[in-house]
C-alpha cells in the first residue's frame, strides 16, 4: 500500500504546462519534509523541488527554478509541482518523495537517501 501517490502527468507539447499531484494515505506523512525527483530513460534520478514542512521554505533545482513551483496544501494531503514553459528535457518520470525525519518546518535537503517514503512516479513527456 503505496503512502504516496503523484498524478497528473502525460503529454504536452514544448512551452505548455502541467501540474502534478501527490497525495499522501495519511496526515502524519502529508506533513512531511517533501520533494519532488525525476528520472530521465537512461540517466540516474535528480533532484527537481523540495518543499518544508510548513511550506515555507521552498528550493529549486537550477534546471526548473523559474519555470516549476512547489507548494503544498496540508489541510488536502497534497503537494503539488506546477510545470510552466516545458521543454523536451524536462520529460521523465517524476515521483514525490518524503522525509519521516523530525525536521524543523523550514528545512529542505536534496539528498535522495534522506527521502524514505516514495510514490510509484507519473510519466511526463513534452515533445518539441
Amino acid at each position: 500500500q503505496a503512502q504516496l501517490a503523484e498524478s497528473g502527468g502525460g503529454p504536452v507539447t514544448a512551452g505548455g504546462s502541467l501540474r502534478l499531484s501527490c497525495v499522501a494515505s495519511t496526515r502524519t506523512v502529508s506533513r512531511y519534509l517533501t520533494a519532488w525527483f525525476r528520472q530521465a530513460p537512461g540517466k540516474e534520478r535528480e533532484y527537481v523541488a523540495g518543499i518544508s514542512r510548513s511550506g515555507g521554505t521552498l528550493d529549486y533545482a537550477d534546471s526548473v527554478k523559474g519555470r516549476f513551483t512547489i507548494s503544498r496544501d496540508n489541510a488536502k494531503r497534497t503537494v503539488y509541482l506546477q510545470m510552466n514553459s516545458l521543454k523536451p528535457e524536462d520529460t521523465a518520470v517524476y515521483y514525490c518523495a518524503a522525509s519521516g525525519s523530525n525536521s524543523d518546518s523550514w528545512m529542505t535537503t536534496r539528498k535522495e537517501r534522506e527521502y524514505d517514503h516514495w510514490g510509484q512516479g507519473t510519466q511526463v513527456t513534452v515533445s518539441s
